[in-house]
């Protein structure tokens, strides 16, 4: 059974929310500032692709969510500044939590970045809160589908592929355990996991102009992911799958990129409703057009 968080505005400090995999809580009070100025909350990872592993189960996967924020005006005003470039990443024990500014998150959703394109095609139960500037943004997702992605999902592919079996340094919550993984089966099973998804859903964006989040090949990639694939037959899918993305960008009926001007209109807009639900400050939509 899935429920949706339901979170108030003047309460963010808890959400229960319960996941097809675990029962797990989302510590919002680790991030007071951030709960104030979401517009658009929800799980990444292993949780929203419906390959998490419990821990209970050797403890394979942290849990992983993403937030865009709409900070006040002043951030916009003024020589303010939100984070690292419009990007703040919190990792506490289990929890890796990256939050982006709206126009930061904007334009990474028109660069057809995987990871944050998947924040606008999760299914409902894993939204932790969506806002009237967030459902703004799912509602115009298609503006941002283009063959451009293809560039991007690929591109991602290939450093999970390096990753997978030249090693990199472990450091954090899951850093032993992703040596260990290494160690047990010659590999990185969680960077091969990565690979043959990423690749499956480029292809399947370029088809179709759809991101299927939720996988339906899921107890595949678990397969995968548990080491139950040697390294060559992981390699081999990985090939067919580099050539099959080839041949769904070369056949694409989608736009080569997002109309830049489009882009623009839907950041202006993202802003300017959560400047008014979140902060009560009235801009009108049309200013500036």
């Amino acid at each position: 059974i899935h429920y949706r968080a339901i979170i108030p505005l003047d309460n963010p400090s808890w959400a229960m929310v319960y996941c097809t995999q675990a029962k797990m809580t989302f510590p919002w009070r680790f991030i007071e500032k951030e709960s104030m100025w979401a517009i658009l909350a929800g799980y990444r990872g292993s949780v929203a692709h419906g390959t998490y592993y419990p821990e209970n189960q050797e403890g394979f996967d942290d849990k992983d969510a993403m937030i865009f924020i709409v900070p006040p005006p002043s951030y916009y005003l003024s020589l303010l500044s939100y984070g690292s470039r419009g990007t703040r990443e919190i990792k506490r024990d289990e929890w890796d939590i990256v939050c982006y500014e709206a126009k930061k998150a904007v334009s990474l959703l028109a660069g057809g970045n995987p990871n944050v394109l998947q924040m606008l095609w999760l299914r409902d139960q894993d939204y932790l809160r969506t806002t009237e500037a967030g459902e703004f943004l799912i509602k115009n997702r298609a503006a941002f589908s283009g063959r451009h992605v293809y560039k991007a999902f690929t591109g991602y592919a290939y450093g999970q592929l390096h990753r997978m079996t030249h090693g990199q340094w472990y450091t954090g919550y899951m850093g032993q355990k992703r040596k260990l993984l290494v160690e047990k089966f010659g590999y990185d099973t969680k960077n091969a996991t990565h690979l043959i998804r990423l690749l499956k859903m480029g292809i399947e964006f370029l088809s179709s102009g759809e991101l299927y989040v939720f996988r339906h090949d899921a107890p595949m990639l678990l397969e995968i992911k548990r080491g139950e694939w040697p390294l060559k037959r992981v390699g081999e899918e990985a090939d067919r799958l580099f050539k099959e993305a080839e041949s769904a960008y070369l056949k694409s009926t989608l736009p080569e990129r997002p109309d830049q001007d489009t882009i623009n209109y839907i950041c202006k807009t993202v802003i300017t409703i959560g400047w008014q639900e979140l902060h009560g400050f009235y801009l009108s939509r049309q200013a500036g057009t």
